[in-house]
């Protein structure tokens, strides 16, 4: 299973519960799971937080986090299309589009190998949102695509902070 991890999931760990000075253990977790293959963040999902300016931003622009992390694969844009058509609207407004931002990217690669690839958001569902204010819960579900939080995923993937030993 690739696991495909949204910004928010890095940038809510940073701010809360795996901040990187304090628990440095679950960046470089990240980056072996990445290395393995087991996960990686789309380059649209990437770009947004490393734009910023500081210590995650900082992060990843290092060499060996790009490497283990970015998947290297251009979105499928007929998959694109369909996630926002039929997860959102077929008629999206450039203001809806703009709210929408780069969730679309994110699901339309799990759609590229539906059977193989997990969702990873720490969104909570909001199912009677319509439009540009669905949520990556609410339109994972629609579209048949599989989606966990943060913690599932440490889970599933086993992280604790002695997972070098």
């Amino acid at each position: 299973m690739l696991y495909l991890i949204d910004s928010n999931v890095l940038i809510t760990a940073k701010n809360y519960y795996y901040e990187m000075d304090r628990v440095p253990e679950f960046w470089d977790w990240l980056i072996h799971q990445g290395q393995q293959g087991a996960v990686k963040i789309p380059f649209h999902i990437y770009n947004e937080p490393k734009s910023g300016a500081d210590e995650l931003s900082a992060w990843l622009k290092q060499t060996q986090v790009i490497e283990a992390l970015l998947l290297n694969e251009e979105v499928d844009g007929d998959l694109l299309q369909y996630t926002i058509d039929k997860g959102y609207a077929p008629d999206l407004t450039d203001v809806e589009l703009a709210k929408v931002g780069m969730d679309p990217f994110l699901i339309a690669h799990a759609l590229a190998d539906i059977h193989n690839r997990t969702v990873v958001s720490i969104e909570a569902s909001k199912p009677k949102a319509q439009r540009a204010n669905r949520r990556i819960p609410d339109i994972c579900h629609s579209l048949g695509v599989s989606h966990i939080g943060t913690f599932e995923l440490a889970r599933m993937l086993n992280f604790s902070t002695s997972w070098k030993k």
